[in-house]
């Protein structure tokens, strides 16, 4: 332990005061991600309320230096260590160094995450690096969870987590269908919900909500044809108001004129 912590304490300033391009950085938050008092003790959090779960601090804590270990051994790819609200601990990473950190997290004694129970992305177009990939990852052995997340774009690759875990070659399908992000080293990426034919991918901000082409069965063809979508529902004339208020058009004598106002004076 004490060599873990020797570590710990000459590696860690070197990254936390590392520069990085705003652009690179998955969280763009203004408030830092350490403190800057105590870099390696996190804030207690204690809180009132008799419905919500209540913050368990020594456990947050470990969590947090087991993260700051991860910083410590491999400064090049980890960016950033932080702690949600939920006390689940995130480590971003570099998309060049995401495979060895995932391996860290796999194969290292002090880590033993031998179960990669999710991975999913995220679409921000806005962003220079539109996509977040997380790997949420289950340790047996030690009984807690991480996520380890990275950035990449429409046309860099990154590198598969089959080899270390075979649910992957699943994840990374579907992550490939629905967002288009292209995974090396990967035995078998093709879709995996779609059709074979598709066009585009689903879960795009930039993909309509109503697709591009439509399928049905032709009953003169015997098969299924596929067409463009028709948006007939563009001409329709929508009255916004509820039904109970323009069913008064169709009363008697709403057409007649009205009577004159009658003079009070």
């Amino acid at each position: 332990m004490n060599i873990v912590s020797t570590i710990v304490r000459k590696t860690l300033p070197l990254v936390f005061n590392r520069q990085f391009h705003a652009q690179n950085v998955l969280r763009q938050d203004k408030k830092p991600s350490v403190q800057v008092g105590k870099p390696f003790c996190l804030e207690p959090i204690e809180n009132e309320s008799h419905t919500l779960r209540k913050h368990n601090n020594a456990r947050r804590q470990r969590l947090y230096e087991f993260g700051l270990y991860v910083a410590a051994c491999m400064p090049k790819y980890v960016q950033k260590v932080q702690m949600q609200h939920t006390d689940e601990l995130e480590i971003l990473v570099a998309p060049e160094g995401m495979f060895q950190v995932l391996s860290f997290m796999c194969h290292h004694q002090h880590a033993c995450y031998n179960v990669c129970s999710a991975a999913t992305a995220i679409d921000v177009p806005s962003r220079n690096f539109r996509f977040e990939v997380v790997y949420c990852l289950l340790s047996l052995r030690f009984g807690e969870r991480a996520r380890v997340k990275t950035y990449t774009d429409e046309l860099t690759p990154l590198h598969s987590a089959y080899s270390l875990w075979r649910v992957c070659n699943y994840f990374e399908r579907e992550i490939y269908d629905m967002f288009g992000i292209v995974f090396s080293h990967h035995p078998d990426l093709r879709r995996i919900l779609t059709d074979y034919g598709f066009t585009g991918h689903p879960l795009r901000k930039d993909f309509p909500l109503v697709g591009y082409t439509e399928v049905r069965y032709d009953d003169e063809l015997k098969k299924i044809v596929y067409e463009p979508v028709e948006f007939a529902q563009e001409m329709r004339h929508y009255q916004l108001e509820s039904p109970w208020n323009y069913l008064k058009n169709f009363h008697e004598g709403y057409n007649t004129p009205k009577p004159p106002a009658e003079n009070k004076e």
